[in-house]
């Protein structure tokens, strides 16, 4: 055979071999993609209350804001691991705002145990009556997402755009699919009382140990703001993770993520698709992990003897900071000492009263 035709027998063996390749590829993200999106469950619409009203962004990377829920429901697969029932309220409530251009986010964490007035809302077709001074996770636990979404709406005056519910069993998986977490612990943690015990030191947790570190409240004498700190410092450290090389450049672990996020969330119909989420991502790809941070709502607590003694409540900084969202203003001095993705630890002084590694 000539030199000529063997070349292009050679070359149309590659092509063949390359176009047969690139059909596998193509079928395999197609499946992938099909058997991720129908894991996401699909929530209730929010409806906005009278008087909080969208802002219109200049760019299509325009700001807006997320609400995400964490639920202490125990009744998914693994999730009773300290030994509580749940009342299925919200275990962890965060306003995530994502300013304009899309590269700072912060994120307000609300204390569950915050006294507020509820508006009347619905949880799909069925009404909830409005309440006055009621714990902030008592609105899941009677009316789903969209009560606490119509509670953060009517409470701050900050329009969210969409919300995402995780369950906890999925998290675990979450952690598992990314080879887990890496977590500084200062002093070990013995809780008998819910059977969680941590040893001291750098360490990476796997996704039990995780769903411990960020349940438990016994490490800390301000027990639900130290596991809302570490909540907040778990999260910053998990970022770090999904956005290393370690994880982006493994098509393997991109997929056991995107596939355990999916099986573990309830979102709003309008957001309620990996391409959806997908587009939410690479809009955020820019973003520093230094300028993603991560605070607290201001609260003070009720004084000795007073009848919501135990319970906290939002202080007029409060105001302030809901004025910061609206505005797509940067936290200023509320972020200082912030936990960030670069900084899971926050500032030396929050970091010993909280229970982490200064």
């Amino acid at each position: 055979m000539p030199d000529a035709r063997r070349r292009r027998s050679v070359l149309r063996v590659i092509v063949v071999a390359e176009l047969v390749v690139a059909l596998v590829t193509a079928a395999t993200v197609v499946f992938a993609y099909n058997q991720v999106d129908k894991k996401i469950d699909v929530g209730p619409s929010i409806i906005h209350p009278p008087g909080v009203e969208r802002p219109e962004p200049e760019l299509p990377t325009g700001a807006f804001n997320m609400l995400v829920i964490g639920t202490d429901a125990r009744d998914c697969d693994g999730c009773s691991i300290d030994g509580e029932g749940g009342l299925g309220g919200s275990d962890l409530t965060m306003l995530l705002h994502v300013a304009d251009g899309r590269r700072e986010a912060y994120g307000i964490s609300i204390p569950r145990d915050t006294l507020v007035d509820r508006p009347e809302c619905h949880d799909g077709e069925k009404s909830i009556p409005a309440a006055t001074e009621v714990t902030w996770n008592e609105a899941y636990a009677v009316g789903g997402a969209a009560c606490t979404v119509a509670q953060v709406e009517s409470v701050t005056g900050v329009f969210i755009d969409d919300y995402v519910v995780v369950d906890f069993g999925g998290f675990k998986d979450m952690v598992d699919a990314i080879g887990g977490v890496q977590i500084c612990i200062p002093y070990d943690i013995d809780d008998d009382e819910h059977n969680i015990h941590l040893d001291a030191g750098d360490r990476l947790l796997d996704g039990e140990d995780s769903l411990a570190y960020v349940r438990q409240r016994s490490s800390t004498p301000n027990s639900d703001l130290g596991r809302m700190k570490r909540q907040q410092a778990f999260v910053a450290s998990m970022l770090s993770q999904v956005m290393s090389a370690n994880t982006l450049t493994r098509p393997d672990k991109l997929y056991k993520f995107a596939s355990a996020l999916a099986d573990s969330i309830t979102t709003n119909p309008e957001l309620a698709s990996v391409g959806e989420l997908v587009k939410l991502a690479s809009s955020l790809r820019k973003a520093d992990l230094d300028k993603i941070r991560f605070v607290t709502a201001p609260t003070s607590e009720f004084p000795t003897g007073d009848p919501n003694w135990g319970r906290l409540q939002l202080t007029p900084e409060a105001d302030e900071l809901w004025e910061k969202v609206i505005d797509d203003e940067p936290l200023g001095a509320f972020g200082r000492g912030a936990i960030s993705g670069r900084n899971p630890s926050g500032s030396a002084e929050s970091a010993a009263a909280n229970g982490l590694c200064a």
